[in-house]
């Protein structure tokens, strides 16, 4: 579960995506940046979540940000919100593949609290579960536990980070802007391999949809310390900040 990095623990998932190489000094400092940006926070415990749409470039800039953080000296756990949903064997039970149903009922949130957010909170907890059902082999690895230092920065990534279940909980958001239809041609690309000939479709009907929804209902973005264009990974930049004062510049 450990990365090559010491200091740095993942998930055990089979889902789990590598650290992509760096692309650019401008991407690099940008990193740089958001990794000192969420270090001023405290030196305790710091729960950082990255949402934006599907394939917006969230897991790598979660990976990224740990690597930057563990080589600034503080334990790093990393999880995606991925690893949380709902299992596909009870899936006749309940909508998961309109847009409306995947919003409503893929993600297990009880067990995002009670495995993760909740124990990475509380400062007597010293372990945590990153993985509670492997999203492609449908594994439970719930049981699995990562080692939890009372300095460690828990980044997590996915897709309606900040819906009200589990938004009270992060001391730092980042939010990856990418237009819908790049999120939709990089997600059809991304997702060939599985969906086939319906990856468009899917990523189109299913989970654009449900991020409208979640955009209309929730409106995290006045909630963002940071607010990231990702359409061109070699050069993102920040579109607005949260300063401590609560002072936003665009």
């Amino acid at each position: 579960m450990t990365s090559h990095q010491a200091g740095i623990q993942h998930s055990v998932s089979s889902w789990r995506q590598p650290c992509p190489t760096a692309l650019s000094a401008e991407r690099g400092a940008l990193i740089e940046e958001t990794a000192r940006r969420v270090l001023v926070r405290g030196a305790g415990r710091l729960l950082v979540g990255i949402d934006g749409p599907t394939a917006a470039g969230k897991t790598s800039f979660g990976h990224e940000l740990a690597e930057r953080i563990s080589d600034l000296g503080r334990p790093v756990l990393r999880a995606t919100l991925d690893d949380f949903k709902r299992p596909w064997k009870d899936r006749h039970l309940y909508d998961r593949e309109s847009g409306e149903g995947y919003y409503r009922n893929a993600y297990d949130y009880p067990a995002v609290r009670r495995l993760l957010l909740d124990p990475c909170r509380s400062p007597e907890a010293t372990t945590c579960a990153l993985c509670a059902i492997d999203p492609l082999t449908q594994v439970n690895h719930s049981a699995r536990t990562a080692p939890l230092a009372r300095d460690a920065v828990l980044i997590v990534d996915g897709v309606f980070a900040f819906r009200p279940e589990i938004d009270a909980f992060w001391d730092f958001r980042i939010r990856l802007r990418v237009d819908e239809e790049l999120s939709v041609r990089r997600g059809a690309v991304r997702d060939q391999d599985w969906a086939g000939s319906d990856a468009e479709a899917i990523h189109r009907d299913r989970y654009l949809a449900a991020e409208r929804v979640y955009l209309r209902e929730v409106d995290p973005l006045p909630r963002m310390d940071l607010v990231i264009d990702n359409t061109d990974f070699a050069r993102p930049r920040v579109v607005t900040e949260r300063h401590a004062q609560g002072v936003f510049r665009k």
